[in-house]
């Protein structure tokens, strides 16, 4: 990623964080959406603070060093690697579906309202629908 993009990223990620946690302080009695925007705005904002600032740290790091930093290019390239990330990735879906399911199923034993139950539905279905779509799309260009 390009040195501009992580600073941008990390400056967005702490604007969202400041913006969220002014919403906090700010809000008395919040209502509707005002309930969980700001603590989504935070999560967010670690979440781009921290991969920037990631890869700011990271280019530092390696700055100095274009030996290791060949060395991180190939193995990121490297075709073993990526079947491992790819392998890894298939046993973690198969086992979130699973868990996902069964949280589901507990979410309605508990009479947990509608609304939630009804979006962790829709979630859920979502990540089932791209699985689906990329087993398609993966046969046929095998």
């Amino acid at each position: 990623m390009k040195k501009s993009m992580n600073y941008s990223l990390t400056v967005m990620g702490l604007v969202m964080l400041a913006i969220g946690l002014h919403f906090v302080m700010a809000a008395g009695a919040p209502q509707g959406v005002m309930k969980t925007l700001p603590y989504v705005l935070i999560g967010l904002g670690c979440g781009v603070f921290g991969h920037g600032m990631g890869n700011i740290i990271a280019h530092k790091a390696v700055k100095n060093a274009p030996e290791i930093e060949r060395q991180i290019e190939i193995d990121r390239k490297d075709e073993r690697n990526m079947a491992i990330a790819c392998r890894s990735k298939a046993e973690a879906y198969d086992v979130m579906i699973y868990a996902y399911s069964a949280l589901l199923l507990a979410f309605v034993l508990m009479g947990t309202d509608t609304a939630v139950v009804l979006l962790l539905v829709c979630a859920y279905l979502f990540v089932a629908g791209c699985g689906i779509y990329y087993r398609f799309k993966y046969e046929k260009e095998m």
